[in-house]
């Protein structure tokens, strides 16, 4: 009996030992445990604290930037003058041109504006029927009608509101001869836009006094002993693709320069009845796209 209380004395005694042990080990992981735990908790405090070099610079850099915006805002607010960039006009031909030529005439005479448009004219490449629309420009930009009249110092005097009689014009030539001998000038026209013809009629009688002198170099017609009586010569009424025309002719009964009112909104000077006929088949095929 004793030997077996002396056994299990001995078990107790070792399973107190080791768990003691187990014990002893196991407070040394949980105190590790307890410091770990508080040195991260220590450090995640110092990442969140403003005070830490970090968060001053985030801190510094977001004041910073709410400044410059409410700076900006104000700058747009209390600014009373804003550049704006302008918008360039569109081009938008009138009708549909084959072909178009821009020719600079910036600082130009009369005469070499007459013999840039007129060498364009006399060259065109277009096919038979074509249009090339001819814009002259001065620092790259269309000039309009009223300009145009001033370059070449033309008495033509529209209305100078352009909502009567439009700025927008096309210069040009309708190449009905391609592979055949032409005419100087031959071709030629001017076409404009109205609100009504009723806008311009006046005005275009009263220029048939010096429309010839004023266009004579474009139709590559030098003024002679043999052309001067066209500078005095009457134009007369006539009808052209069934629309009314003022003609001028010469003495053999050939068209020199006439205007036509092609429609409500066009009138149509040229030199060329084929020329007539191509803008107004233009002028139908635009109004009824529109």
């Amino acid at each position: 009996m004793e030997k077996d209380n002396k056994i299990k004395n001995v078990i107790v005694e070792t399973y107190a030992e080791d768990m003691a042990k187990v014990l002893e080990n196991d407070t040394e992981g949980l105190v590790k445990k307890i410091i770990h735990g508080e040195e991260e908790h220590e450090a995640e405090k110092m990442n969140l604290s403003p005070e830490s070099k970090k968060n001053k610079v985030f801190l510094f850099v977001s004041v910073l930037l709410v400044i410059l915006s409410l700076l900006t805002l104000s700058f747009f607010f209390f600014s009373k003058e804003i550049n704006t960039v302008p918008i360039e006009k569109q081009f938008v031909p009138i009708i549909f041109n084959d072909q178009s030529a821009f020719l600079e005439v910036l600082g130009f005479k009369k005469d070499e504006i007459i013999q840039t448009v007129l060498s364009e004219v006399n060259t065109t490449s277009v096919k038979d029927g074509g249009i090339e629309g001819i814009y002259l420009t001065e620092n790259k930009q269309i000039i309009g009608l009223r300009r145009f009249i001033s370059v070449i110092k033309s008495s033509f005097a529209p209305d100078v509101n352009p909502l009567l009689v439009e700025d927008n014009f096309l210069m040009g030539v309708v190449n009905s001869k391609t592979g055949e001998t032409r005419m100087m000038g031959e071709g030629f026209f001017v076409l404009l836009k109205v609100r009504s013809t009723a806008d311009i009629f006046d005005a275009l009688r009263a220029w048939e006094e010096k429309m010839f002198f004023d266009l004579h170099g474009f139709l590559g017609i030098n003024l002679s002993s043999e052309t001067n009586y066209l500078l005095t010569k009457d134009f007369e009424d006539g009808i052209v693709e069934n629309k009314n025309a003022r003609i001028l002719h010469d003495k053999d009964g050939k068209i020199v320069l006439m205007y036509v009112f092609a429609d409500e909104n066009s009138v149509i000077i040229t030199n060329s009845q084929p020329a007539v006929h191509e803008i107004m088949l233009r002028l139908a095929s635009a109004s009824k796209k529109q």
